[in-house]
């Protein structure tokens, strides 16, 4: 298996590398990116990534924020420059726990919490154990949080785990979109996302690393969504889901499926835009998040 990605060589250039520092927590080492007004000086924000991307994909919507907030945003376990949990941790349970246990490391409190695609899956997650997350405003972003429809509930975590557990695919993986070098077309025709060459670096970067992508891998293999789709209705933070309708990774009918189901949520849909809007559009993604966090007084 490839070395993990190193800091000082592959994240010489990464977006925003004058906020990043690296806490231990869990028994792992973070990476985690601190941007905006000084702690304690104004509300927090814990941005939260979703399956295979890392801090980067914040690299717009962080400094669109930074004048108003605290902005807090960690790789997920696994991804980019974080450590990794045992594949038995790799679960969405496993991830909530691992990033309550790196706030309370940081003896943070989040004011509010963003998590893009499997990030408001986690995001969620925490809040259903309270916590120092009772009644935190959420907002999810293309959020994934509709299980697919039986039989793809079993073949697809069941594909991902036995890919997952072959040392050579992750391999083979990287290796194939290193070959592919067109990173920003591989981005749109999956996502229907346009990305800028800051982010499409970035992504060459994480995809080309095995490490990254046996990461990745694992959570998808992990992932249970239908424990979480059954205890929607008892989550009762303000949530707010924000989906755009080009979409083609997560369709817009699963979003309103939860969004009737969690009783506190609003539901925005955005034209014109794919699965990393907050990418495509940071500002008016940065926008919509201090509006609502505006009327709940997180400002």
């Amino acid at each position: 298996m490839s070395e993990p990605l190193d800091w000082d060589r592959d994240g010489r250039h990464w977006p925003h590398r004058e906020a990043s520092r690296f806490v231990e927590s869990g028994g792992i080492r973070w990476h985690v990116q601190v941007m905006g007004r000084e702690l304690g000086s104004a509300p927090i924000l814990l941005p939260l990534h979703g399956t295979g991307a890392s801090t980067h994909s914040w690299r717009g919507v962080m400094p669109a924020l930074a004048e108003r907030y605290t902005l807090v945003a960690p790789d997920l376990p696994g991804h980019a420059f974080t450590g990794r949990l045992p594949d038995a941790q790799m679960t969405l349970p496993g991830m909530a726990k691992a990033v309550l246990g790196l706030i309370e490391t940081l003896d943070i409190v989040p004011d509010a919490i963003i998590g893009h695609s499997a990030g408001a899956a986690i995001a969620l997650t925490m809040a259903r154990g309270r916590d120092r997350c009772a009644d935190t405003p959420i907002i999810g972003l293309n959020a994934a949080l509709t299980p697919l429809p039986w039989p793809a509930t079993q073949v697809f975590p069941a594909m991902a785990r036995l890919l997952a557990l072959n040392p050579l695919v992750p391999k083979v993986f990287s290796g194939v979109s290193r070959l592919a070098g067109d990173t920003a077309g591989f981005i749109q025709r999956s996502t229907n996302s346009r990305i800028d060459r800051e982010g499409a670096r970035c992504y060459a970067t994480l995809l080309g690393n095995s490490r990254h992508a046996r990461g990745a891998l694992a959570m998808m293999a992990n992932w249970d969504l239908d424990t979480l789709d059954r205890a929607l209705p008892d989550i009762a933070n303000p949530v707010l889901l924000v989906h755009a309708r080009g979409d083609n990774a997560i369709p817009l009918s699963g979003v309103e499926e939860a969004a009737r189901k969690l009783p506190n949520a609003q539901l925005e849909v955005l034209p014109g835009l794919g699965h990393l809007a907050h990418e495509e559009r940071p500002e008016d993604i940065a926008e919509l998040i201090a509006a609502f966090l505006a009327t709940h007084d997180v400002s």
